[in-house]
């Protein structure tokens, strides 16, 4: 089975390097991609270059890929579903949830000069770094690639409603499946209330498993397997 990888801001394919190992010893293809504008060099690229990218992923893969997507890339996975409802077979989202139609792709914070690096740990203090330590965030803070601000601010477009037949499985690092069923029956994940298809799965850890945790989260991502 094909399973596509993306990873969320300012990270390229390499961040998926041990997780697409583990998958490989479960005898599946793992196929992580680096992004337009996030690994390329290019500081211009859109959010519309990313979704293609991430089409054509999905229009070369062998059969139906599994299509996941890390943090603010739940959105690309699931633009990925909404393009190609007929052959995505399945989305995994780690973290994060899709974006619903006509808002902002991941406007998080202030662009520089074009682009939006970066911020440092102060905003994901607790949960969300408490499994890295010093010297793991230094190297992630080193290592992290500013997002284009055509990226950022680029709005998400949701046009199929074959999308919600889509099975989805979203897997819950920083955050309990309890939490992740409370805020979407609020209200504030008005994509995956509509979906019929909705598993959710545990994993101990920060919003960044696949540092982590990546064997673990390896088995996650291949549980949804047809």
């Amino acid at each position: 089975m094909d399973i596509l990888l993306i990873a969320g801001l300012w990270l390229d394919g390499s961040a998926w390097d041990d997780v697409a190992s583990a998958l490989r010893s479960l005898g599946h293809r793992p196929v992580p991609l680096t992004l337009p504008g996030q690994g390329d060099g290019s500081a211009s690229a859109t959010l519309d270059d990313q979704v293609a990218t991430v089409l054509d992923a999905v229009d070369a893969a062998s059969g139906k890929p599994v299509v996941v997507g890390h943090s603010a890339a739940c959105s690309l996975a699931w633009m990925a579903a909404d393009a190609r409802p007929d052959k995505v077979s399945a989305v995994v989202l780690i973290g994060g949830f899709p974006v619903a139609d006509g808002r902002p792709y991941a406007d998080f914070f202030d662009l520089e000069d074009g682009v939006m690096p970066f911020p440092g740990w102060e905003p994901f203090a607790g949960p969300d770094s408490a499994d890295l330590d010093d010297e793991a965030k230094r190297a992630f803070a080193a290592a992290a690639i500013p997002v284009p601000g055509g990226v950022a601010t680029g709005i998400v477009r949701l046009n199929d409603e074959r999308r919600f037949k889509v099975p989805v499985v979203v897997i819950c690092p920083e955050f309990s499946p309890a939490q992740a069923k409370e805020w979407i029956n609020a209200g504030d994940v008005p994509e995956l209330a509509e979906a019929e298809h909705l598993d959710f799965a545990d994993i101990d850890s920060g919003h960044w498993p696949m540092h982590t945790r990546p064997a673990e989260l390896a088995r996650l991502i291949a549980t949804p397997m047809p």
